[in-house]
């Protein structure tokens, strides 16, 4: 009976301390508050400006209007091996989840058996009694079958607390699962984008390599003729073989994007070819962007997420360490049946059992655990000043995209008047060679300036290009395609789970709300 009140007092004492857990509750850190972005909505934003008028896209991709990117996007996301092991983690994290849901209850529960035959030396002597002497038996046996449990009990929330660690850990995983793809799809497209503008300069190179050949074969022509002097010939091949030494650098730096393209897509280099084609053209978006309010940001992008989740972690490990501080009430017992030889074991007269309770207070090392306290609370603030920061970058991130996509569209119009103009001056300057009314070097630098402003005018439509997709990036664009997918593909799913035994861990993504 006094075993009842004792066991029934640390059970009503748990009751009411395990209301609340020690040690802070989270609350997300504040960040500075951004209410409109400086790029948008300008009057002389025109076709392609920013507009925060409208949400952005979520398949921000498809704005370039491309199939060939869709293409390298949708199998990026399908085979990316990097992708998988943030994948991989986010299993490995529910499956911590459950770990932790388990120390809610009795951590040490175990089912036993045992059977023992013994044997003792003969030359003991015999028992001793008042009235008689007891023959020692020296050969016997016992057996015996339980049930053992101990339950640490949560008095002052730790497991709870971790409970929310690995819920807040799991959220985590998922976060920088997405942070992952945001990051692919961005380096898809801007690779796309690279590779696009270097066959654009092969195509460019090439076009000036054979518009150079016909006027270094007039030269030659002319000199034949005695027409001019030999060094029209040699300034004329001088550029003629400067401008070919740009292709193998040109064809150099296509296939290392290509195959660094490849990596990306979980393919080998191979096949780029087949998926690329030998030519095409930048793409670029043709209507104006949507980039929403700055106040959607901190929702969107998910390495913010990522931050306030790792804060919220170890928010959490800062009150298992406080738990450490007070006593620890444990419950155990053990129920079973014990037998001498194996006959009688399940009669009812074999029961046996054993009900205990206790307490342990560390308190020796209340220095120690005080210091850890110390030491995780600083982790804790390093992650709060984290969150903060990693806010301010996404700001500046998104702002610096918005402004250099602004400004190399206004380059693009300055250079496509440049090439323009130089490739008329070009023209000019052929036929007044031709005509003898003009020297040579006219041609040599209207056809040096025709390259320039080619390849200046490339770079700029590159760099358009380039800095959408880096402002769709910075917006945390791209994540979303895998709402209701797997973090795996199907195939990894299927060999994991011939592997071993997943349960229901391997069902679809949770929603948001389980992960809260």
């Amino acid at each position: 009976m006094t075993l009842r009140r004792l066991i029934g007092t640390a059970l009503c004492a748990a009751t009411l301390a395990a209301c609340t857990p020690v040690g802070p509750d989270f609350v997300r850190p504040n960040s500075p508050v951004v209410k409109q972005w400086i790029e948008v909505n300008t009057p002389s934003a025109g076709q392609g400006g920013l507009t925060s008028r409208s949400a952005p896209v979520v398949k921000w991709w498809e704005t370039f209007n491309d199939p060939t990117l869709n293409r390298l996007i949708a199998e990026a996301y399908a085979q990316n091996l990097t992708l998988q092991v943030a994948g991989a983690r986010v299993l490995q994290a529910r499956a911590q989840l459950g770990i932790a849901f388990g120390e809610l209850y009795p951590q040490s529960q175990a089912i036993g058996g045992s059977l023992q035959r013994r044997q003792i030396s003969n030359n003991l002597g015999p028992v001793a009694d008042i009235n008689r002497i007891i023959p020692l038996d020296t050969e016997f046996s016992t057996s015996q079958v339980g049930f053992d449990a101990q339950w640490e009990l949560d008095v002052w929330g730790a497991q709870r607390r971790g409970v929310q660690a690995a819920r807040s850990n799991l959220a985590l995983q998922v976060a920088n699962y997405d942070d992952a793809l945001v990051t692919l799809t961005g380096d898809v497209a801007a690779l796309y984008v690279n590779i696009r503008a270097l066959q654009e300069s092969l195509a460019v190179a090439r076009e000036n390599i054979k518009l150079q050949q016909e006027s270094a074969d007039l030269t030659q022509l002319r000199f034949n003729n005695g027409v001019t002097t030999e060094l029209d010939v040699q300034e004329s091949t001088a550029l003629l073989n400067n401008t070919k030494a740009l292709v193998p650098e040109l064809e150099s730096d296509l296939q290392q994007t290509k195959n660094a393209l490849a990596v990306l897509l979980g393919t080998t280099p191979s096949r780029m070819t087949s998926l690329l084609g030998n030519s095409g053209r930048i793409p670029s978006a043709r209507t104006n962007v949507a980039v929403g309010v700055p106040a959607e940001l901190l929702r969107r992008r998910p390495d913010v997420r990522a931050a306030e989740l790792a804060a919220a972690t170890q928010s959490a490990q800062v009150g298992i360490a406080m738990a450490d501080l007070y006593p620890q009430f444990v419950l155990s017992g053990a129920i079973g049946l014990q037998a001498s030889g194996g006959r009688d074991l399940f009669s009812g007269n074999s029961t046996t059992g054993l009900a205990s309770a206790g307490v342990v207070w560390n308190v020796l090392n209340y220095g120690r655990i005080k210091n850890n306290v110390r030491a995780q609370d600083a982790a804790y603030q390093a992650l709060i000043a984290n969150y903060q920061n990693t806010v301010l970058t996404a700001y500046s991130e998104v702002e610096s995209a918005m402004v250099a996509y602004t400004q190399a569209r206004k380059q693009v119009g300055f250079y496509q008047k440049s090439v323009d103009a130089s490739r008329k001056a070009a023209d000019i300057a052929t036929s007044q060679y031709t005509d003898g009314i003009a020297s040579y070097s006219r041609i040599l630098n209207t056809q040096t300036a025709l390259l320039r402003s080619q390849a200046n005018l490339i770079e700029a439509r590159q760099q358009v290009s380039s800095n959408l997709v880096a402002v769709y990036k910075g917006l945390g664009g791209g994540w979303q395609i895998r709402q209701n997918q797997e973090f795996l593909p199907e195939t990894v799913l299927a060999e994991m789970a011939y592997r071993t035994d997943w349960g229901d861990l391997l069902e679809k993504t949770p929603t948001r709300a389980s992960l809260n």
